[in-house]
């Protein structure tokens, strides 16, 4: 998560505003976005800068929130997980506000969930799970979603194909 500068002005008090990034630092991201592993070597390198100046700037970037972590892009099919799903969950009016903290927390921690969104609008969140087949995704949806009282209804979307990011993957 990106920390945020705060501001106060007579006009809008306590601004939430992005911390300020110059050239080079966008240029960091945006190279680190694409291959995570690159060395301060090759970084400092590919932006023309000295190798002190590259790790300086890459732990002021981690420093500040900006750069969060450094992720492994994984083929969830080699690992014999090649179905995957979207599936959009919606709490009980009555129990959404204790279980919001705990549903996210339950559903963070099984194997299949790639990503968890909290939302505002018809879902409350947004599950991007991986499984074996149409079997293990009927039962993940029985045991982990539909049998805890708090939820009220599910829909799930199968997943054809997707890109993340900069690193786009191939429709063909």
């Amino acid at each position: 998560m990106i920390r945020m500068e705060t501001s106060s002005t007579p006009d809008q008090p306590n601004t939430l505003r992005a911390p300020a990034l110059d050239p080079l630092d966008q240029r960091i991201v945006g190279l680190l976005a694409e291959d995570g592993r690159m060395t301060n070597a090759e970084l400092a390198a590919t932006l023309g800068v000295a190798p002190s100046t590259a790790h300086a700037r890459l732990r002021s970037l981690i420093e500040r929130g900006v750069i969060t972590g450094f992720h492994a892009s994984v083929d969830e099919r080699m690992l014999g997980a090649g179905l995957q799903a979207i599936i959009g969950v919606s709490l009980r009016p009555s129990a959404r506000r204790e279980s919001i903290v705990e549903f996210a927390d339950r559903v963070r921690a099984l194997p299949q969930v790639i990503q968890v969104f909290f939302l505002g609008g018809d879902d409350d969140f947004l599950l991007h799970i991986a499984v074996a087949d149409s079997s293990e995704m009927r039962e993940f949806v029985l045991e982990h979603l539909s049998a805890q009282s708090s939820v009220a209804s599910t829909r799930t979307s199968i997943v054809f194909d997707y890109h993340r990011n900069s690193v786009a993957a191939s429709f063909t």
